[in-house]
């Protein structure tokens, strides 16, 4: 699958396959603490948050927390009011 931007699809291509050798080598065999995709998984991340302005999305919006909230159960129509 691509990115939301196709500038950034070969990070996120990058970063898939380093996650994908750090579930499978590291995580199943229980270090679960090591960041070696951190560098990766930022660079990417930057990419979409630019692509995600570009296209005049709230971020806000977009990050914020409703698990466990009244908004949880709302459609996105009823939780703008």
């Amino acid at each position: 699958m691509n990115s939301v931007k196709e500038e950034c699809t070969p990070l996120k291509r990058e970063y898939d396959a380093c996650f994908n050798r750090w579930y499978s080598n590291k995580y199943l065999k229980g270090d679960y603490h090591s960041d070696d995709c951190a560098t990766l998984f930022a660079k990417y991340q930057e990419c979409v948050m630019s692509a995600l302005k570009e296209k005049n999305l709230n971020i806000a919006e977009l990050q914020a927390n409703v698990l466990g909230t009244d908004r949880e159960q709302r459609s996105p129509e009823d939780a703008k009011s």
